[in-house]
């Protein structure tokens, strides 16, 4: 598979924001589909973006929606998350995932392919 390598994590404020950053190796990046996770000590990773090939659909986690933009550069071999208005609850570590056609995009379990995962971090 694809891989992936997610930056741009950090420690910021209530209210700041954050651009994250997946950036993929190989020519066939821009036949992926790919999604956001996230994850938080001792629980499950939870779905939170994603995006089509083509840029025209994406899907948000409700609790994110009009906070957070996901968007990518194929050009670049680039997927961003864009994370707005942050909230303590959005502290965990954020994954990036990719593949190709999935039954249901929201489940971890049926992503192939990972990366490492970024830290972000917002205080009260």
């Amino acid at each position: 598979q694809v891989q992936l390598v997610e930056s741009g994590g950090g420690l910021v404020q209530a209210g700041g924001s954050l651009r994250l950053s997946c950036a993929a190796s190989g020519r066939s990046f821009s036949n992926y589909i790919v999604a956001w996770f996230r994850r938080v000590p001792g629980q499950e990773r939870e779905f939170v973006a994603f995006i089509d090939w083509s840029s025209k659909v994406t899907e948000y986690l409700e609790s994110v929606k009009g906070r957070f933009t996901i968007s990518r550069d194929n050009t670049r071999n680039t997927v961003y998350l864009q994370v707005n208005s942050l909230k303590p609850e959005d502290t965990a570590v954020y994954y990036c995932a990719a593949g190709l056609m999935k039954n249901d995009l929201r489940l971890d379990s049926e992503w192939d392919c990972w990366g490492q995962g970024t830290q972000v971090t917002i205080t009260s």
